[in-house]
């Protein structure tokens, strides 16, 4: 219990602190705060606030928030309740208190579709909005689901439970308590979906063994049925297929689905002829063999790294053809990887099942070598010193969920406290963050107000291309310029609740269109936001920041009275006409906005600068790692290339000249050849048994 006490305290003194900066509500804080770790774990594609509390017929009604509209969730509408208490020790939830809290959010959603109800709220509030969301949707709606998160303890484990139908539409509750939020913010993993095929769900899986004895990863050959696959997509949606980022980008591809959908409507016992198939990967099975062969009675941590489509299409069909999906099986390939090995063996199985793609957003997994570099570079380059301090501090990236606690709670005493020191909390950031403030950048705020899981697709797909096409521009001054863009990002977070003009809600979507608007006015003077001397100075200069306030206003008059016919405020804000509506607006810059602007010639010759220091660093590092390998390394890497044609006398020359750096020490240039070649190798396949200890020079993965 006391680590509990000691997260909620931590949670708690976060929240706070955000309090007294902002003036917000502690309230709406913890709702964004808490949901977006819901955002994460994909238990809700979006999270936003609708604070509501009233009472009709001698009923209680309560909502907190919604994970948006349903029809843009395979009909999954998710309404929330959000239970912060302000104490440190957490008081304990009984079925009780959840049952009650359950109970008005669902007389919320039962009174939001009848129009008496909804003709008594003023119409520019959020609940009017979010009612008439519900009452729109309705006739799309597959499964309600009803969500508590709270900094409480609650002790039973509850997973999408099954809680009764409003008129014939399923219900599932769920409760992300203080334990369970604990669990997924310091493990640094997702957490566990365990699904017992026998058990809950029609009967195990027949299957034949597909590995020998021998193996570290034994592979199943398995069946499932078209009802058993859809009934677990149905409890789980999309936590399903959190491995496979791509499915979020692809499962509506039209000319796809319909076939699928065709066949199980026209053909179901063709499926399995017709379909490739899934590729799936589990921490472990549990089995049993008969006289009929293997069967796999349940899985743990299950998930779809490939076949994202097929799951969602036989997921509609349990609407559409329910009658079909019986004599519907599909073949899956299941890989049973152990959880301390799946961060570097997952991704490629997803990569390689996924090959057909020329770029495919599987690749971007928290080991892709563009999260490798962000995070290597905030673990090593120094921030100057923010105005008034003498410190200098780090920016820590979390490529992967639970780092920065992970690293904090291996240290104790001096240590822990020169962490602190040198990586303050408030200059974390995550891989959400850093795709909602970049796509910011981008002017794509109509696509950050999706929600993280939609967004984070987006950047996937933008940055995967563009590393495929050249990853050289990701170098330390990109770096810094992004962390010059979070600098921006949340000193407009922090201020945006302080202005008199602020509408008192929808600060995200004002922060993300003030920033589009601000780069796009500057794009049309010709010139780029100084965000150079943001990260110089730590902090967004005066002018600098009433200028994007600027924006922000605009944006935010244009965002709270959307078009004609569109109630739902946060709705608007995601439509491509909402940003056009915003960009074509002219706003005065009373600071002078062409004060904080820069040429592109001279952001170009500051990236110059960096490229220089950054080759003098490298090149440093290159030599470094010659010496450390030894002249033998060297030499046993000759040989093996001689016969490699992929290697040129270059190539050899330089070697040859690592291989006998005792005679005379290889220039830089020399070095920082030879890493590049021993990494070319190793994609070739070359292993060295005498090399101790292994050193790993690159971070690309090695095809096999």
């Amino acid at each position: 219990m006391q680590h509990l006490i000691e997260f909620n305290t931590d949670l708690l003194a976060e929240l706070r602190g955000e309090a007294d900066d902002t003036g917000l509500p502690l309230a709406d804080l913890a709702f964004e705060r808490l949901c977006s770790t819901l955002e994460a774990e994909s238990e809700i594609e979006t999270s936003d606030r609708c604070s509501y509390r009233g009472a009709v017929s001698g009923k209680s009604l309560r909502i907190d928030g919604h994970g948006g509209d349903p029809r843009d969730s395979d009909g999954i509408l998710s309404v929330i309740v959000c239970e912060i208490f302000d104490t440190d020790e957490p008081p304990t939830l009984n079925a009780a208190d959840t049952k009650k809290l359950f109970g008005h959010l669902v007389n919320f959603v039962t009174a939001a579709r009848r129009s008496e109800f909804r003709d008594g709220l003023h119409i520019e509030s959020q609940e009017f909005g979010t009612a008439t969301m519900i009452a729109d949707a309705w006739s799309s709606v597959t499964k309600v689901k009803l969500i508590l998160v709270t900094n409480g303890v609650y002790t039973a484990r509850t997973d999408a439970v099954l809680a009764g139908k409003i008129g014939d539409v399923p219900v599932t509750y769920n409760i992300w308590d203080i334990g369970r939020l604990h669990r997924v913010e310091t493990s640094g993993s997702k957490e566990k979906i365990v699904v017992k095929f026998a058990e809950e769900f029609g009967g195990g899986l027949p299957a034949l063994s597909a590995s020998g004895p021998e193996t570290s990863f034994p592979s199943y050959l398995a069946v499932i049925r078209g009802n058993q696959l859809a009934e677990i997509y149905d409890r789980w949606g999309t936590r399903l297929l959190e491995s496979n980022i791509r499915s979020f980008i692809q499962a509506r591809r039209k000319s796809v689905n319909e076939g699928i959908r065709d066949t199980i409507k026209g053909e179901p016992e063709m499926f399995f002829s017709y379909n490739n198939g899934l590729s799936a990967t589990a921490d472990s099975v549990e089995t049993e063999t008969d006289g009929a062969g293997v069967r796999i009675l349940s899985a743990k941590n299950l998930q779809i790294v490939n076949g994202g489509q097929t799951t969602a299409s036989l997921y509609a069909a349990l609407k559409h053809s329910p009658e079909n999906l019986e004599r519907v099986h599909v073949q899956m390939k299941l890989t049973v990887v152990p959880a301390e090995t799946s961060e570097e063996i997952v991704p490629n199985i997803s990569k390689y099942a996924n090959s057909q793609n020329k770029v495919s957003a599987a690749d971007f997994f928290s080991n892709h070598p563009f999260h490798m570099r962000m995070e290597s570079y905030s673990r090593r380059v120094f921030a100057p010193p923010a105005q008034g301090a003498t410190r200098q501090t780090r920016w820590f990236y979390e490529r992967a969920r639970g780092q920065y606690q992970v690293e904090r709670a291996n240290l104790s005493g001096a240590d822990r406290k020169r962490f602190d020191a040198e990586h303050p909390k408030s200059q974390l950031f995550q891989k959400t963050d850093l795709a909602k403030i970049e796509l910011s950048f981008q002017m794509k705020p109509d696509t950050v107000s999706k929600g993280a899981q939609k967004n984070f697709a987006a950047f996937a797909t933008d940055i995967g291309a563009a590393w495929s096409a050249s990853d050289k521009k990701y170098d330390e001054t990109w770096f810094k310029r992004l962390v010059a863009k979070v600098i921006v990002f949340r000193a407009l977070e922090k201020t945006i609740p302080k202005q008199e003009w602020y509408p008192g809600g929808y600060r995200a979507n004002i922060v993300t269109y003030g920033i589009a608007k601000i780069v796009h006015d500057a794009e049309k003077l010709g010139k780029l936001l100084d965000l150079d001397r943001v990260w110089n100075e730590q902090r967004v200069p005066d002018g600098m920041l009433k200028a994007i306030l600027s924006a922000c206003e605009a944006s935010a008059n244009v965002i709270t009275e959307p078009e004609s016919g569109i109630r739902n405020v946060t709705e608007w804000a995601k439509k491509q006409a909402c940003w056009s509506s915003v960009s074509r607006l002219e706003i005065d810059y009373i600071e002078g906005l062409d004060d904080h602007l820069v040429a592109p010639q001279d952001a170009k010759s500051v990236e110059r600068d960096g490229k220089r220091a950054a080759a003098e660093i490298s090149g440093i590092e290159a030599q470094s790692k010659v010496i450390e390998l030894g002249s033998a390394f060297w030499n046993r890497l000759r040989d093996w290339t001689a016969s490699n044609r992929s290697f040129s006398l270059k190539d050899d020359g330089i070697l040859k000249a690592c291989s006998q750096q005792e005679r005379r020490l290889p220039s830089e240039k020399q070095c920082v050849l030879a890493v590049d070649i021993l990494a070319r190798a190793r994609e070739e396949g070359y292993l060295d048994d005498e090399e101790t200890p292994r050193i790993r020079i690159s971070g690309r993965a090695r095809a096999h």
